[in-house]
Protein backbone atom coordinates (compact mmCIF):
# COMPACT_ATOMS: atom_id res chain seq x y z
CA UNK A 1 0.00 0.00 0.00
CA UNK A 2 1.30 3.45 -0.96
CA UNK A 3 2.52 5.80 1.91
CA UNK A 4 0.04 9.19 2.29
CA UNK A 5 3.49 11.02 0.92
CA UNK A 6 3.47 9.04 -2.23
CA UNK A 7 0.16 9.75 -2.93
CA UNK A 8 0.06 13.66 -2.30
CA UNK A 9 2.98 14.13 -5.03
CA UNK A 10 1.66 12.01 -7.34
CA UNK A 11 -1.45 14.34 -6.81
CA UNK A 12 1.13 17.45 -6.90
CA UNK A 13 2.33 16.29 -9.62
CA UNK A 14 -1.08 15.32 -11.75
CA UNK A 15 -2.73 19.00 -10.61
CA UNK A 16 0.98 20.73 -11.76
CA UNK A 17 0.26 19.18 -14.98
CA UNK A 18 -3.04 19.68 -15.38
CA UNK A 19 -2.48 24.00 -14.62
CA UNK A 20 -0.22 23.67 -16.74
CA UNK A 21 -2.08 22.44 -19.51
CA UNK A 22 -5.16 24.36 -18.33
CA UNK A 23 -2.72 27.47 -19.07
CA UNK A 24 -1.56 26.82 -22.13
CA UNK A 25 -3.41 28.75 -25.19
CA UNK A 26 -2.66 25.59 -27.61
CA UNK A 27 -1.84 21.69 -26.89
CA UNK A 28 1.89 20.94 -26.77
CA UNK A 29 2.85 17.85 -28.56
CA UNK A 30 6.08 16.14 -29.74
CA UNK A 31 7.24 13.28 -31.30
CA UNK A 32 10.60 11.53 -29.94
CA UNK A 33 11.95 12.87 -33.33
CA UNK A 34 11.48 16.30 -32.52
CA UNK A 35 13.09 16.45 -28.81
CA UNK A 36 16.34 17.90 -28.66
CA UNK A 37 18.98 15.83 -26.71
CA UNK A 38 21.90 17.80 -25.42
CA UNK A 39 25.02 16.47 -23.36
CA UNK A 40 25.18 16.76 -19.63
CA UNK A 41 27.53 18.78 -18.36
CA UNK A 42 29.72 16.74 -16.71
CA UNK A 43 28.83 13.68 -17.34
CA UNK A 44 30.19 11.86 -20.31
CA UNK A 45 27.85 9.74 -22.67
CA UNK A 46 25.18 11.10 -20.93
CA UNK A 47 22.41 13.14 -22.83
CA UNK A 48 19.17 14.82 -21.63
CA UNK A 49 16.55 16.73 -23.52
CA UNK A 50 14.02 19.12 -21.11
CA UNK A 51 10.34 18.47 -22.32
CA UNK A 52 8.44 20.70 -19.74
CA UNK A 53 9.72 23.51 -17.52
CA UNK A 54 13.49 23.98 -16.26
CA UNK A 55 15.13 21.66 -13.25
CA UNK A 56 17.32 24.82 -12.60
CA UNK A 57 13.99 27.01 -11.81
CA UNK A 58 11.09 27.57 -9.97
CA UNK A 59 8.21 25.12 -11.00
CA UNK A 60 7.16 21.78 -12.76
CA UNK A 61 9.85 20.34 -15.35
CA UNK A 62 9.43 17.26 -17.36
CA UNK A 63 12.99 15.90 -18.57
CA UNK A 64 14.31 12.58 -20.25
CA UNK A 65 17.61 11.29 -19.84
CA UNK A 66 19.30 8.69 -21.84
CA UNK A 67 22.49 7.09 -20.49
CA UNK A 68 24.82 4.95 -22.37
CA UNK A 69 25.45 1.25 -21.28
CA UNK A 70 27.42 0.54 -18.37
CA UNK A 71 26.69 3.87 -16.54
CA UNK A 72 27.01 4.04 -12.44
CA UNK A 73 26.13 7.37 -11.02
CA UNK A 74 27.62 7.50 -6.71
CA UNK A 75 24.85 7.91 -4.08
CA UNK A 76 23.58 11.34 -4.22
CA UNK A 77 20.04 13.39 -3.52
CA UNK A 78 17.82 15.73 -5.11
CA UNK A 79 16.34 18.68 -3.16
CA UNK A 80 13.01 17.78 -4.81
CA UNK A 81 10.07 14.55 -4.74
CA UNK A 82 10.64 12.75 -8.06
CA UNK A 83 9.10 10.71 -10.42
CA UNK A 84 10.69 8.12 -12.76
CA UNK A 85 9.25 6.55 -15.44
CA UNK A 86 11.95 4.08 -17.50
CA UNK A 87 11.14 4.40 -20.82
CA UNK A 88 13.72 1.88 -22.56
CA UNK A 89 16.32 -0.09 -21.28
CA UNK A 90 16.64 -1.60 -17.67
CA UNK A 91 17.48 1.50 -15.09
CA UNK A 92 18.85 0.34 -11.77
CA UNK A 93 18.83 2.35 -8.33
CA UNK A 94 19.74 1.51 -4.90
CA UNK A 95 19.11 3.73 -1.73
CA UNK A 96 22.10 4.88 1.05
CA UNK A 97 24.70 6.30 1.22
CA UNK A 98 27.26 4.37 -0.49
CA UNK A 99 27.17 2.77 -4.14
CA UNK A 100 26.29 -1.17 -3.40
CA UNK A 101 25.50 -3.06 -6.53
CA UNK A 102 23.99 -5.56 -4.11
CA UNK A 103 21.04 -3.33 -3.29
CA UNK A 104 20.31 -2.56 -7.11
CA UNK A 105 16.84 -2.96 -8.22
CA UNK A 106 16.42 -3.33 -12.12
CA UNK A 107 13.85 -1.38 -13.13
CA UNK A 108 12.67 -2.71 -16.97
CA UNK A 109 11.12 -0.45 -19.94
CA UNK A 110 7.59 0.15 -18.38
CA UNK A 111 8.18 0.40 -14.54
CA UNK A 112 7.73 3.78 -12.76
CA UNK A 113 9.09 4.64 -9.34
CA UNK A 114 8.54 7.91 -6.40
CA UNK A 115 11.79 8.96 -5.05
CA UNK A 116 11.56 11.76 -2.13
CA UNK A 117 13.96 14.53 -1.86
CA UNK A 118 17.04 14.37 0.19
CA UNK A 119 17.11 10.24 0.34
CA UNK A 120 20.51 9.15 -1.15
CA UNK A 121 20.63 6.55 -3.86
CA UNK A 122 22.62 5.38 -6.75
CA UNK A 123 21.86 3.99 -10.22
CA UNK A 124 23.55 2.34 -12.83
CA UNK A 125 22.82 0.84 -16.61
CA UNK A 126 24.24 -2.50 -17.83
CA UNK A 127 24.66 -3.65 -21.12
CA UNK A 128 21.68 -1.79 -22.91
CA UNK A 129 21.92 1.39 -20.93
CA UNK A 130 18.55 3.37 -20.09
CA UNK A 131 16.30 6.15 -21.00
CA UNK A 132 14.41 7.48 -18.21
CA UNK A 133 11.71 10.48 -17.56
CA UNK A 134 11.95 12.30 -14.33
CA UNK A 135 9.33 14.89 -13.47
CA UNK A 136 9.46 17.29 -10.35
CA UNK A 137 9.08 20.82 -8.79
CA UNK A 138 12.05 23.28 -9.17
CA UNK A 139 14.52 24.39 -8.43
CA UNK A 140 16.35 20.88 -8.57
CA UNK A 141 20.00 20.01 -8.60
CA UNK A 142 22.27 16.85 -7.44
CA UNK A 143 24.23 16.61 -4.45
CA UNK A 144 26.61 13.92 -4.02
CA UNK A 145 27.54 11.89 -0.38
CA UNK A 146 31.20 12.26 -1.79
CA UNK A 147 31.60 15.61 -3.45
CA UNK A 148 34.74 13.93 -5.19
CA UNK A 149 32.02 11.87 -7.23
CA UNK A 150 30.13 14.95 -8.49
CA UNK A 151 30.52 15.97 -12.21
CA UNK A 152 33.98 16.75 -13.53
CA UNK A 153 33.76 20.09 -15.34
Amino acid sequence: MPEMKDVRVVIVTALSLFAMYAMAEEAVTFTPNELKWKPTAGYPGREQANIVGDLKKDGLYVTRVKLPPNYTLQAHSHPDDRTYTILSGTWYVGWGEKYDETKLIPLPAGSFYIEHGKRPHFVATKEDGATIQITGTGPSGQDFVDPAHGPKM
